[in-house]
């Protein structure tokens, strides 16, 4: 590999001059702008949480947002950029903001390793070239999980050795890399991100009940609880995250309201005019059959993803509450309800529909 790709960056503090017939460029230095302001870089942007924390933020005129994506995007200051490569930008930002990743239930070990792994050392490459920024990195609550119920989870709860899948696994890779990392950094674990532009939560889910084809998971004998937290929420924490030096080490992130997941669906459902499950399936006769699928699709190597995973059916079937008290003691309570991230994504969904 012949090194990093070099990424011209043409808007904030750049400037060409023509000396002997000849353009040079060159990077003003922040200091020349009559107000400071703080340069946070978010990669993954053309994604859910990244493009939502981008938008969120736009009009705040004490930051400067630029944005990378593997994707085209109509935000300002947006750079595609595919992480899993090395590359370089012309910009020494303040903060870095890692919300890039494969954010699926299902791929290939290759496909996780490249855009979770080493798309993460890349990030921190990069900002070890650049002056060491501040570094945000978003991880997952799913290190964490088993194929159980699991409450009360901390930041101090048992990750590893064995996780639920790759890309669980590979989230925990990244935070072990962040750590060696010479300057500030933070890691954070959001548990299910919903809301306007979700693509993993719900989306399946409703493409389901549409079909008619959602089964309601029964044979626990418990109510399955868990954990969430709406976009908005996430979005506002991680703007504490890139701008509070203070904020450092793990942090648990939900709404810290944690509901019956059967409960909350079946809402969701009636509210978008879908109808309620009529198949009750076992959990596990549902595990079987998504590990039966999963290899099918696995050695004969097709296309898309199972229409059923043992992760997906996990979500629904075991508990997963956490104990966020450090995020409210350091970060302060969700700045939304759950109630109210419901009804908003509900509002969205339905004009959605009718586009």
């Amino acid at each position: 590999m012949d090194g990093p790709r070099r990424v011209t960056h043409r808007l904030h503090g750049r400037c060409a001059a023509t000396h002997g017939g000849a353009k040079r460029h060159f990077i003003l230095p922040r200091t020349s702008f009559p107000a400071r302001r703080m340069q946070i870089l978010v990669t993954g942007a053309s994604g859910f949480v990244g493009g939502a924390f981008m938008r969120r933020f736009a009009s705040r005129i004490d930051l400067d947002l630029i944005g990378l994506g593997r994707r085209a995007s109509d935000l300002p200051q947006y750079y595609r950029v595919d992480l899993a490569q090395p590359f370089d930008l012309s910009l020494e930002p303040d903060v870095v903001i890692h919300a890039a990743a494969r954010a699926s239930p299902w791929g290939t070990r290759r496909e996780f390793e490249a855009q979770n792994v080493a798309a993460t050392q890349h990030v921190i490459d990069y900002c070890r070239r650049h002056g060491s920024p501040r570094l945000v990195y978003i991880s997952s609550s799913s290190v964490f999980y088993r194929d159980a119920h699991q409450y009360d989870l901390t930041e101090s709860s048992p990750i590893g050795p064995q996780f639920v899948n790759e890309y669980a696994a590979t989230k925990y890779r990244g935070e072990e890399l962040l750590r060696a990392y010479e300057g500030e950094s933070v890691i954070l674990r959001p548990r299910a991100v919903f809301g306007p532009g979700d693509t993993v939560l719900f989306p399946r889910v409703l493409a389901a009940a549409r079909k008619g084809v959602l089964p309601l998971f029964v044979g626990s004998g418990e109510t399955v609880m868990g954990d969430l937290i709406y976009i908005d929420v996430l979005s506002d924490y991680l703007l504490q995250a890139a701008t509070r030096p203070a904020i450092g080490g793990s942090y648990n992130l939900t709404n810290a309201e944690p509901v019956p997941l059967q409960s909350l669906l079946l809402d969701v459902l009636t509210r978008l005019g879908l109808p309620a499950p009529a198949r009750r399936v076992r959990i596990s006769t549902a595990m079987r059959a998504a590990a039966a699928l999963e290899r099918m699709y696995r050695t004969l190597r097709l296309q898309g993803e199972p229409p059923l995973t043992r992760f997906g059916v996990g979500v629904f079937a075991y508990s997963k509450t956490f104990d966020v008290s450090r995020a409210l003691a350091d970060l302060g309570r969700p700045s939304l309800t759950l109630s109210d991230g419901v009804d908003r994504f509900v509002e969205w969904q339905r004009a959605e529909w009718n586009r």
